[in-house]
């Protein structure tokens, strides 16, 4: 599917479609302009976008609103791309295109399922691309110049596109058409951070050898939003939550938090999960310049250029063991807290630079209390989140929710 504003770009479109077609792929073209009647025909006109919208693209002009047509025209195109994937013809999409183009293209390629190719090339590609990319597997292209004409430079740039999403396609088609694999595993959920690893690293291979597939996520914000998607659209069977760091972040006030439904997706929909404190002994920033001013004094670790630690002092820890309390008492599925009061990280233990024993109870005081009288199992230890008895008793409890989970729905 290869899909823009036809009215505005209709030669960059033809040449993008005219190296796919002679590439071997059948191309879907899809007009999602507003404007104008564009010289390309397209295979799905702007009148059928709008139409799956629910309006007309007459209606839309006589409005007049720039934004109210992107986002019906999103809409449209989106139910079009769904349509062809539920009947097999979509193997992958790509869109051209500036500020409001990429708008329209991220509703669209967010909206298509993990594994299916999404190429977006944008003039907005260099910047901050979060909400192009979402939680969602899209691949961005720089256009180096504005998608308009089709020059020296933009020509070598949309002939990439076109290789790339033709190689990305192609490989997609090959993997559908392969035989059938062995029955999947079942997916578990875990989290990590640079000072976690050890302890992830021993769970997930524990898990292995209880015969699940892990997907580790890195708890730096946009890790924490895809683990949270994925748990909420059923894809998996357990988590393992070792590193919520992230809740801190949302505290603190660092940069990388993952919001306020951090925490939330498993509790909601019953999935088992194995919560730990890890990494919560830190809010992180970006290089030690630019930490608030506010959080003058405080204990600082400069971690690499690019990246800050800020120690939690006993108030912050206090807040965060409260709402991660709060957040896991909701559970409406088997859960399990496990407290390591050996430290939340490698650099939270005795002789370490964060180690911090009055700010860790402070954490682990308020989670017991906002857990006080719920289902959550908690497992108390004197070990650090990184020891290898902790992580291997947390992975091996998971196994066993799980398994209860399945037994006695």
């Amino acid at each position: 599917m290869l899909f823009g504003s036809l009215d505005t770009k209709d030669r960059e479109y033809a040449f993008v479609r005219d190296l796919l077609v002679g590439q071997g792929l059948d191309v879907v073209l899809v007009d999602t302009g507003v404007l104008g009647t564009p010289a390309l025909t397209a295979d799905v006109t702007a009148d059928a976008v709008a139409e799956a919208a629910g309006t007309s693209l007459r209606a839309l002009r006589a409005r007049g609103e720039r934004g109210h047509a992107l986002t019906a025209m999103a809409a449209g195109a989106r139910a079009v791309a769904e349509d062809l994937y539920a009947r097999g013809r979509l193997s992958g999409a790509l869109a051209l295109g500036g500020s409001g183009g990429s708008s329209v293209a991220a509703t669209v390629l967010q909206a298509l399922p993990l594994g299916v190719p999404k190429l977006l090339v944008s003039t907005m590609a260099a910047g901050d691309v979060s909400a192009y990319v979402g939680t969602s597997d899209v691949t961005l292209m720089y256009s180096v110049v504005d998608v308009a004409g089709v020059n020296s430079v933009s020509r070598q740039v949309l002939a990439n596109a076109a290789g790339a999403i033709a190689g990305m396609a192609t490989a997609y088609d090959a993997r559908r058409a392969a035989a059938a694999a062995p029955e999947d595993k079942p997916l578990v959920a875990a989290t990590m951070f640079g000072v976690t690893t050890p302890a992830v690293d021993t769970a997930r291979r524990r898990l292995e050898q209880l015969g699940y597939e892990v997907l580790v996520f890195h708890a730096t914000g946009s890790g924490g939003r895809t683990m949270e998607s994925l748990v909420a659209d059923g894809h998996l069977a357990g988590v393992l939550d070792l590193t919520t760091t992230e809740i801190a972040d949302e505290v603190g006030g660092g940069v990388l938090s993952a919001g306020p439904d951090r925490l939330t997706a498993a509790a909601a929909a019953g999935v088992p999960q194995v919560v730990s404190l890890g990494a919560l002994d830190m809010v992180n920033f970006g290089p030690a310049s630019t930490v608030p001013q506010r959080f003058e004094g405080r204990t600082l670790l400069v971690h690499n250029e690019a990246v800050t630690l800020m120690r939690t002092n006993a108030a912050e820890c206090a807040e965060i063991g409260a709402v991660l309390g709060t957040k896991l008492a909701a559970s409406t599925g088997p859960a399990a807290l496990f407290v390591p009061r050996g430290g939340f990280s490698a650099v939270d233990a005795p002789d370490g630079p964060f180690w911090d024993p009055e700010a860790d109870a402070a954490c682990i005081g308020a989670a017991l209390d906002a857990l006080d009288g719920s289902a959550v199992e908690i497992v108390d230890t004197e070990r650090n989140v990184n020891d290898a008895e902790f992580a291997e008793s947390a992975a091996d409890r998971l196994h066993r929710l799980i398994q209860r989970e399945r037994h006695e729905p």
